[in-house]
């Protein structure tokens, strides 16, 4: 078995995951970035919209700081909102000293834009590409510190010894052999679990692993029932349905219309319209929808007519040329747009340095927990993902600095071997139907709208999913082992989707992005509170923890 030994071991290359690694080389310690598919296939490259950041003399961080709590429906840890909007301007500088390339005002500033539940225009941009500017960057600048990046490496579990991490096992994609990382510190910086759901704007890689490998060793994960769907999906034509429209297209001026004509967001948020709060906006396309306003195709119609092709061009260059493939010039026709899944809110606690409750594992970005509540703002991720990146690496860095490489068990390591090992052979059942299964079920019980009913029936179906996993098998691949990955992907699936409805079916009342029919009011006297799982004594137990409140008080 290949042992590959570091002192700072980081899962995923996204922005988050890049921004850790590049944080840690700095202080000099070795880093290595694992990821289980290509350079580039995070989420961060699609990332279109932009980056809050309180730039302008006439905003402030206060400001951010309260359109992010009164977002996030007051669940936001506030002691982390406030490191996120303290520090997000002075990382925009240092991003635009590496390279990146923001859109400028024509007197030469940084140009920024409304999104959704802004009190102001902070919102950094390049074109409509910030992701992949942001991500091009800071993959040259951690290649530049001597960061090592290790693809097509698909970890599978995260080893712990009295309460310390130390190391992972991944599997190499092609021949599927294992490696072991021997580390003194793991930051876990995979993204989210959108392909839980059957309708999504993310990567097929989103699949919740980081979740599922921090809960298996005793992290805390918090806040699983807040899953953000983005208003604006592609509602056809059918190749694309589900692909992010982003919401600059609303910033720049796109307004939403119903089949009737109307422009319908004034009966829901008359004075926000267009940019309100996206579960707001969400939920009034599904009330449409149900009230039969929609399109032939459930959708509602996205105009961005009233604004100039020259804009189009300049602001939203890709979502205009990959629409254009599609046969849709949106200079001239309205789109048709309906709600997506788009982010998990949950995952794992952190602490103010992505630090969790296992010493040495770290987490940043869509993977943790705690900045967003219940509700994200538009802009706000790829600056968590900056922020908690840069303080996750450098804590993890200086851990390492401190501590001796601990001795790995190689009993412990040859036994996941072969429980990995195990899911090849011959079976009549197919993960492929289950994967399938699960996101039709996620996306019909646990979606923009919720109830008791639908989400027992969901858990009732997971737990025949989950036995069905039990008989599957996969035949071994000696070539690119792509069904293995998808096998234990759906296991992830299954894991984190479990969370999910279980926290949904928990919180009896309706907050942000979590709305139930048959408990529409929000209620702070028992819900303004977190829900936590974690499993103690190989039991998986679930429990509330209060908010962290700071500055800002509920109203």
């Amino acid at each position: 078995m290949e042992v590959i030994t570091t002192d700072v071991l980081v899962v995923g290359c996204g922005a988050a995951g890049l921004r850790a690694a590049i944080e840690a080389a700095k202080l000099g310690v070795d880093v290595v970035v694992v990821t289980k598919s290509r350079i580039g296939a995070a989420a961060t490259p699609m990332a279109e919209g932009g980056i809050n950041a309180a730039l302008d003399p006439r905003d402030s961080w206060e400001k951010h700081f309260i359109d992010t709590v009164t977002a996030g429906v007051f669940l936001n840890e506030q002691h982390l909102v406030e490191v996120l909007t303290k520090e997000i301007p002075r990382h925009i500088y240092e991003l635009e000293e590496w390279g990146v390339l923001f859109t400028r005002r024509e007197d030469g500033a940084i140009a920024q834009r409304p999104f959704g539940k802004q009190s102001f225009p902070r919102t950094v941009f390049a074109s409509d590409r910030t992701g992949h500017e942001l991500f091009t960057v800071l993959l040259s600048q951690a290649l530049r510190l001597g960061v090592e990046v290790v693809e097509h490496h698909f970890v599978t579990k995260i080893f712990v010894r009295d309460g310390r991490v130390w190391g992972a096992l991944a599997w190499r994609v092609k021949g599927w052999d294992p490696v072991l990382f021997r580390a003194k510190t793991v930051v876990l910086a995979s993204g989210g679990a959108g392909q839980v759901y059957s309708i999504t704007t993310t990567p097929i890689e989103s699949t919740g692993d980081g979740v599922a490998l921090a809960l298996e060793v005793g992290a805390e994960i918090m806040d699983m029932e807040m899953f953000q769907f983005h208003p604006t999906g592609a509602a056809w034509p059918p190749p694309i349905r589900g692909l992010l429209i982003t919401e600059a297209a609303r910033g720049e001026g796109g307004v939403l219309i119903n089949a009737l004509g109307e422009r319908f967001m004034a009966r829901y948020a008359p004075k926000e319209m267009e940019l309100a709060a996206r579960d707001v906006i969400a939920r009034a396309i599904w009330r449409e929808l149900q009230e039969s306003r929609g399109t032939i195709h459930g959708g509602v119609y996205l105009d961005l007519r009233r604004v100039s092709c020259d804009r189009i061009r300049r602001r939203l260059s890709s979502t205009y040329r990959w629409l254009l493939r599609y046969g849709i010039d949106i200079c001239r026709e309205p789109i048709e747009v309906s709600p997506t899944a788009h982010y998990m809110m949950g995952g794992i606690r952190i602490g103010l340095n992505g630090e969790t409750c296992i010493k040495g594992l770290y987490a940043a970005g869509e993977v943790s927990a705690g900045v967003h509540g219940a509700n994200r703002v538009g802009g706000n991720s790829l600056a968590e993902c900056i922020v908690f990146g840069a303080r996750s690496g450098r804590a993890a860095a200086l851990f390492a600095k401190s501590e001796p490489l601990p001795v790995f068990d190689r009993e412990v390591v040859e036994r996941e071997v072969r429980h990995v090992n195990s899911i090849e052979g011959r079976s009549t059942v197919s993960y492929e139907d289950v994967r399938r299964e699960l996101r039709n079920i996620m996306w019909k019980y646990v979606g923009v709208i919720r109830d008791g009913e639908g989400l027992k029936r969901a858990l009732e179906s997971l737990d025949k999913l989950k036995k069905l996993m039990a008989e599957a098998r996969v035949e071994a691949s000696h070539t690119y082992a792509v069904d293995e990955v998808r096998f234990l992907e759906t296991l992830n699936m299954l894991r984190v989707a479990e969370l999910i409805v279980k926290a949904a079916f928990m919180r009896r009342e309706s907050r942000g992005a979590h709305y139930r029919l048959d408990y529409p009011q929000r209620n702070d006297s028992e819900w303004l509170a977190h829900i936590v799982f974690r499993y103690e004594g190989g039991v998986l137990r679930s429990y509330k923890i209060p908010v962290t409140i700071t500055r800002l008080s509920p109203r």
